[in-house]
């Protein structure tokens, strides 16, 4: 049996986590995107008002895997609600089970911050993540499609903004 352990990241983790995103942006084709820097991580991720959190996953001291969360809201359930924005578990530590040891992690968070549904999104094509997530009882919500703003488009409307003063 492995010795894997999870714990809260902490600042001095900045560099891990962003070799981490870049290994994560790497297997989803898109390692160009990734614009964050250490600092980045360390000013947004580790600010004392900051509203994201992230596990590491160790093996036997050493940083295996990763996970960043924080908190969105429901408001047909009038509840709070986890959303996984990243996990990700280096290949060659994939099949011993950290992945699971992070989901559930973050499952016992969110029950014990009164979390009414925990989320995440998976790529169409990561048939191995869909099928694992899929083998711990998470469904798709096949209703559903994700829509984001970004850069210049988000810029935009923000500049056509009249209600927020």
């Amino acid at each position: 049996m492995t010795d894997l352990r999870i714990r809260q990241a902490i600042r001095e983790d900045a560099s891990t986590i962003l070799n981490f995103i870049t290994e994560l942006a790497r297997y989803e084709k898109a390692e160009a995107k990734v614009k964050a820097s250490v600092s980045d991580i360390e000013e947004t991720l580790f600010a004392e008002e900051s509203r994201v959190d992230a596990l590491i996953c160790e093996e036997k001291g050493e940083p295996i895997g990763f996970a960043v969360y924080f908190y969105n809201y429901s408001t047909w359930l009038g509840k709070l609600g986890l959303y996984l924005e990243d996990l990700y578990v280096s290949p060659e530590h994939r099949g011993k089970q950290a992945g699971k040891l992070l989901l559930e992690c973050l499952a016992k968070i969110a029950v014990d911050a009164g979390c009414e549904r925990f989320e995440w999104s998976v790529l169409d094509w990561n048939t191995p993540a869909i099928e694992f997530y899929e083998s711990l009882g998470a469904q798709s919500k096949s209703e559903w499609i994700g829509y984001q703003l970004s850069g210049e488009a988000l810029k935009a409307m923000a500049d056509r903004a009249e209600g927020l003063k």
